[in-house]
């Protein structure tokens, strides 16, 4: 009995791509997130969920250090990708984030072609070694991100030419052109119409197959329909952290359950 806790202990440490203990944030005076311990495993869908300035785009943008960009903002605390500490200050965060990608809320492609959207990463990292390797990521990538078909034929045209879903694909093989390991993805459905919504879905669904994918997002729908495990944050606080079906139909914090139906958010 105990050699096999013992091996699931071993079986739990190989799948946890991300290690948050005791993580602290703070914008000047105000204490922004508390106490957050989490294990984020490899190969699944991640939701945040939580009421609006609960915690979770800011818990969110620890995980590829996008907080350094803010002077007030502290972060405490331990996070580790693979056993490593992001924070270490031998850690260069552009390399932190060609590993941990990220797509936000707005789609923001370059003002540049469709190609070199999706060339920039892999050309500013050192990827590739020539043009050939170059074209290979690019339509790998387009493939992954489900835009390829609709692109192929005006790569050369401009990224922001493209319809509000297929911008946000685009993001999405820009993100992914580095190969990462991690895909953080801020609330990515919530500028998009309900078709381009299931689209973006359907690729999230796919995208964990390759990516440990972690989703903000203010829809509970959306939460449950691409997730396997759901994090609810509540002023700050991580509350409740289990499979998502179980967030979902049998919650065991009050709050959780408060928020599932709708009477607090």
């Amino acid at each position: 009995m105990n050699d096999m806790t013992l091996t699931e202990r071993a079986v739990n440490a190989t799948d946890c791509k991300i290690t948050a203990r005791n993580v602290q944030v703070y914008y000047g005076e105000t204490h922004a997130i508390k106490d957050v311990d989490v294990d984020i495993l490899d190969k699944t869908v991640t939701a945040f969920i939580g009421p609006s300035g609960c915690g979770k785009s800011t818990f969110l943008r620890c995980l590829n250090r996008m907080n350094d960009t803010i002077d007030i903002c502290r972060v405490k605390g331990e996070i580790l990708l693979d056993g490593e500490d992001i924070y270490d200050k031998r850690v260069d965060p552009v390399q932190l984030r060609a590993k941990v990608g990220m797509v936000f809320q707005k789609p923001n492609p370059f003002p540049k072609s469709i190609y070199d959207n999706v060339a920039y990463g892999p050309k500013i990292h050192g990827l590739t070694r020539n043009r050939a390797e170059l074209d290979e990521i690019v339509e790998a990538s387009l493939r992954k991100a489900a835009l390829w078909g609709e692109v192929k034929d005006r790569l050369q045209a401009p990224g922001t030419g493209l319809s509000g879903g297929q911008q946000q694909r685009l993001c999405i093989a820009r993100a992914i052109a580095t190969s990462p390991e991690v895909l953080l993805m801020d609330e990515p459905c919530s500028a998009l119409d309900p078709i381009a919504t299931a689209q973006v879905e359907e690729l999230i669904d796919e995208l964990r197959t390759n990516f440990s994918v972690v989703i903000v997002t203010h829809s509970m729908q959306q939460a449950a329909r691409v997730s396997q495990k759901t994090a609810f944050f509540h002023l700050g606080n991580l509350v409740e952290y289990d499979e998502t079906d179980q967030i979902f139909t049998n919650p065991t914090d009050p709050r959780t359950e408060s928020y599932i139906t709708g009477r607090i958010g």
